[in-house]
């Protein structure tokens, strides 16, 4: 039976690694610097990312980019997606991206709507739900 070499490269092939376990060490700290970014920008929120664009602030929206990316990452080198035919990948990442961008829409509609519920100049809850 042949054997099946795993790729040892991230970024695709910008940074080599010589060996299984420094592929993965390398793929968690491009995860934890991830990480580390979103804990800053959650501590910090910069006042520049607090303009909104479609209902959402752009620091959320920094938010869910990075969490996607690290969606990618994990589900590419973790789950070994990389090894597997372009058909699969297709399959999964394309319907992995319908589905999240189809989530993310229906969380900022009832998000905006429960807000225009709620929010009252009289402070008393328009609606009871």
């Amino acid at each position: 039976m042949a054997e099946h070499a795993h790729k040892l490269e991230i970024f695709r092939g910008l940074i080599k690694f010589k060996s299984n376990t420094q592929k993965i060490i390398g793929v968690l700290i491009l995860l934890s610097i991830v990480t580390l970014i979103e804990v800053v920008l959650g501590i910090y929120k910069p006042a520049a990312l607090n303009e909104s664009f479609l209902n959402l602030k752009l620091l959320n929206w920094v938010f869910i980019i990075l969490t996607i990316v690290k969606a990618y990452y994990i589900t590419w080198d973790f789950m070994h997606m990389r090894d597997e035919t372009s058909v699969l990948r297709r399959v999964v990442v394309w319907t992995s991206v319908f589905l999240i961008l189809y989530l993310t829409f229906i969380l900022i509609q009832e998000g905006g709507y429960i807000f225009d519920e709620f929010y009252d100049t009289s402070n008393y809850i328009k609606t009871d739900f």
